[in-house]
Formats: C-alpha cells, sequence, structure tokens
C-alpha cells in the first residue's frame, strides 16, 4: 500500500462504498454533534418523510447559538423565535431519542467545546456537523466537517453521507514560538499568508515544533480557525497530550478498552513517513507576532505593531477594491497605525478561545488592573463546566473586579443570535473567529486577536501589544 497522509487513513477507514471514480465515496460517520439553529428543518424531513433516526447514541444534541447568555440564567427566553428553536429542539431530541444538554444542564455549552470536555470526540473518527467550525476536532485526532441542514437530514436517517475526497495540505511550523504568541497568532498569521480561499479544497494536517509545544487547547484554536482559510478539514496527529487529554473524560473509555484504544492511536493515527501532499506551506514560528485583524475578512490581519495597508499600492484592481470597501466598513484610514485604533466593547468568548486555558491567559493580564471606562468588557465563557472552573479557580473574581461582565456560557457576540449585539459604529476587540460586515451586529466593527490581547485592549482601551501592558 502507498504511503498514506492522515487525512487519506480516516476517509478509507470509513468509506462503506466507493462511488464513481471522481472521488465521490459513502462515508461512515462516527459521531454528530447538533444545535438548536441548523437543526429543525432536519428533523421536520424525518418526520415528513416517515423516517427513524438510525443511532440516536452517536448524536449530542446542544442549545448554544440562540440561548442568552445573561449573569443569571433561567429557562426565559427574551426572542420567540429562538425560544421556539430551543423548545422544538428539545422536542426533537425527545421524540427521536437523542440525548440533549439544555439551557440548564451543567453541561451545556458551545457545541465543539462541550464534545471535547465530555470526550465524545476520540482520535480516529469521522465527526460530520451543522457548524464550520467542526473542524476544532482535529486537535484531537478526528475528523470533522461542518454540513447543511439536508446533509444533517441524511446523517441522521442513515449514519453515512456521500463525500468527495479533498486535497491535503502540510503545514509546518517550524522552530519555537516566543513568549506571549498564541495559538490564535498562529493561525491568524496562516489564514493572512496563504489567504482566505487559500485552503479551499484541502484538508490541512499541521505539524512542527510550534504545533508540538501546543496544547491540546491551543490546537483547537487553530483547527477552528483553519476553516477561515478555506479548509474543510484539520488534523493533528494524536500524541501523549491529547492522551492526557482525553483519558479521565467522562465518555472516553476506560481500562483495558482505553489501553487497547491508545496503542491503536499510537500505531496508526499518523500520516506516514513517505506520505505526500498535495501543496506544503511553512511557517517561521519566530517571526510571528501578535496578530488583529483590521478589515473584515480573517486574512485582512497584520502583527499588531503594522499599520492599515494602503488600497492603492494593491496592483491587483479587484483586490485593491475589496481592501477599500473594508477600509470604508471599518472606519480605518491607510497608514493608520494598528496601535492606534479604540475600541468600544471587548469581548472574550466563543468556540475558538473560550475555554479555561483562554480565560487563565486573559485574568493573568486584568490581574489587578481595571478596564477602560470607555470599554465594555464581557467574558463568555465556553461552557458552563468552564463557567464553573473558572470561578473554582478564582479567574472569574479576579475579572469582575476589573470590571468584565460575567456571563453564562453560549455563542454569543461571535454571531449575535441572542441579544448580545453591538450597535451601527461600535467596535470590539473580539477572540472569535469571524469579522465579517456585520458578524456581531449590522454596522458593527470586529477586530480578531487571541484571548490575551482582548484583555489588554480592554484595559488599554485600545488595540495593543499584550506584551507590553
Amino acid at each position: 500500500m502507498k504511503p498514506r497522509t492522515l487525512y487519506e487513513k480516516h476517509i478509507d477507514s470509513h468509506s462503506a462504498r466507493t462511488l464513481d471514480d471522481k472521488g465521490h465515496v459513502l462515508l461512515y460517520i462516527d459521531r454528530q454533534v447538533i444545535n438548536e439553529y441548523t437543526s429543525p428543518q432536519a428533523f421536520s424531513g424525518l418526520r415528513d418523510a416517515g423516517r427513524r433516526v438510525w443511532r440516536p447514541e452517536t448524536s449530542l444534541a446542544v442549545v448554544d447559538h440562540v440561548n442568552p447568555t445573561a449573569p443569571v440564567r433561567t429557562r426565559q427566553m427574551p426572542d420567540a423565535g429562538g425560544a421556539r428553536q430551543v423548545s422544538y429542539l428539545a422536542e426533537n431530541c425527545q421524540e427521536f431519542g437523542i440525548e440533549l444538554f439544555d439551557i440548564l444542564d451543567k453541561r451545556q455549552g458551545i457545541e465543539h467545546v462541550v464534545a471535547p470536555e465530555q470526550g465524545f470526540i476520540l482520535p480516529g473518527m469521522v465527526i460530520a456537523a451543522g457548524d464550520s467550525h467542526t473542524t476544532t476536532y482535529g486537535a484531537l485526532g478526528a475528523f470533522g466537517f461542518g454540513i447543511g441542514t439536508s446533509e444533517i437530514e441524511h446523517l441522521l436517517a442513515t449514519q453515512t453521507l456521500v463525500y468527495k475526497k479533498l486535497k491535503t495540505m502540510r503545514v509546518t511550523v517550524n522552530g519555537k514560538l516566543a513568549n506571549g504568541i498564541t495559538a490564535k497568532d498562529v493561525v491568524m498569521a496562516l489564514v493572512a499568508k496563504i489567504g482566505a480561499a487559500g485552503a479551499t479544497g484541502y484538508a490541512i494536517e499541521f505539524c512542527g515544533q510550534g504545533i508540538d509545544m501546543l496544547s491540546v487547547e491551543g490546537r483547537m484554536t487553530i483547527c477552528n480557525m483553519a476553516v477561515e482559510a478555506g479548509a474543510r478539514g484539520a488534523f493533528m496527529a494524536p500524541d501523549e497530550k491529547v492522551f492526557e487529554y482525553l483519558k479521565d473524560k467522562p465518555r472516553a473509555p476506560k481500562g483495558q478498552q482505553w489501553l487497547d484504544a491508545v496503542a491503536v492511536w499510537k500505531r496508526e493515527l499518523h500520516s506516514d513517513a513517505d506520505a505526500v501532499f498535495d501543496r506544503e506551506v511553512e511557517l517561521s514560528a519566530e517571526e510571528i507576532a501578535p496578530m488583529v485583524s483590521w478589515g473584515t475578512s480573517p486574512d485582512q490581519a497584520l502583527a499588531i505593531n503594522g499599520q492599515v495597508p494602503d488600497p492603492s499600492a494593491e496592483p491587483d484592481a479587484s483586490r485593491r477594491k475589496d481592501l477599500q470597501r473594508a477600509l470604508n466598513y471599518m472606519g480605518l484610514r491607510a497608514g493608520q497605525p494598528l496601535n492606534s485604533i479604540n475600541i468600544s466593547h471587548a469581548f472574550i468568548g466563543s468556540c475558538t478561545n473560550a475555554r479555561i486555558e483562554d480565560l487563565r491567559a486573559a485574568a493573568e493580564v486584568v490581574r489587578g488592573k481595571s478596564v477602560a471606562s470607555t470599554v465594555r468588557a464581557m467574558i463568555v465563557p465556553g461552557s458552563s463546566q468552564v463557567r464553573a472552573q473558572a470561578e473554582e479557580e478564582g479567574l472569574a473574581e479576579i475579572f469582575i473586579q476589573a470590571g468584565f461582565e460575567w456571563r453564562q456560557s453560549g455563542c454569543s457576540m461571535c454571531l449575535a443570535m441572542n441579544d448580545d449585539v453591538l450597535s451601527p459604529g461600535d467596535r470590539c476587540a473580539s477572540s472569535t473567529n469571524r469579522n465579517f460586515e456585520g458578524r456581531q451586529g449590522a454596522g458593527a466593527r470586529t477586530h480578531l486577536m487571541s484571548p490575551a490581547m482582548v484583555a489588554a485592549a480592554a484595559i488599554r482601551g485600545h488595540l495593543t501589544d499584550v506584551r507590553e501592558v
């Protein structure tokens, strides 16, 4: 057998049938995570067709997109549409036998935070879900990808999907990351380098010393945001850090089953030494600085010590037009130092950066300091368990004393589907994954960065290098 990449091993082991000579296969899916926002039509379709869910035990449902994150949690939903989505998910889960973490469940949270912390995702699995950031699970040596509503229905009914194989890309991060440089900076540097469509049609495998030194949570951040470069999958070969992270999770195998599983994962879940990738990309860890986005696409980002680019210097007419549009929307001027941009809001949350490690890093920045009087700052933990742990560790008190709002878990201001919405002209330092026009509210302006960088901006009142705070 020819040498294979980790991606190819996942696809080969889960292909139930080859469908044609163009790369289409019938792919078996191990697990699915369901939310209230992308699943309603899928369940309605099943019901209308008189179909059942084939393997309900392989699905886990969570409420995360539309729920309020007010500091005191109740079942009350101020938005009637959101309330109906939540209640309909509960009705569907009860009828079709799917486990649900509802609003008041102590395990509730953002799906891509909850599933790993429960041990629902394991190395070697293939996972599909109605959310593009399902790529997060590649940090555990699994293969996750986002699907649409019609595919959710098909998956629920058959446990399979018609799938077209991707090309492969290897991203090697050479050298050690400097102090103060985070996983968010690494992935933002990659997206800025190859562009928002640079990995379209690819599954990315990340490797190199710069990746090996990251925690599992940091690796999740990178796999999560790989989709912002167009990737439909992102991987890291599982190692001892991954096994240590998973071994005591509630749904991880126990005893001899665990030992047997780890032995298989170690033996099989890595790219073969001579495997050939369709594209190779390299980053130098030493050259990566704290990153911030300035425009309206995740690839419109620079090191914090940079300046807003000048569209007139761009030779490509189409790209020049995009740069000018971004400048106009963001209310910036060419040549403006990034560290001079004032903010009105600071948001730490999302499936990209709201795990306990992210909150610890932010707390270290704000400890003993105060949020600028011109800034509204919010912390929205990625799950109820992360929130509880942060309170036990004293992090919540640090945030509250500094002037941050300490809120309940959910997607929140990442995509503004609940009542956490910015107003036109508001400018937010955000630990989220997308800075599209209107993403956090109509007319709102978003600057992406790491949680520590958001914390620094909240204290200073403007974008700033966290290493100087």
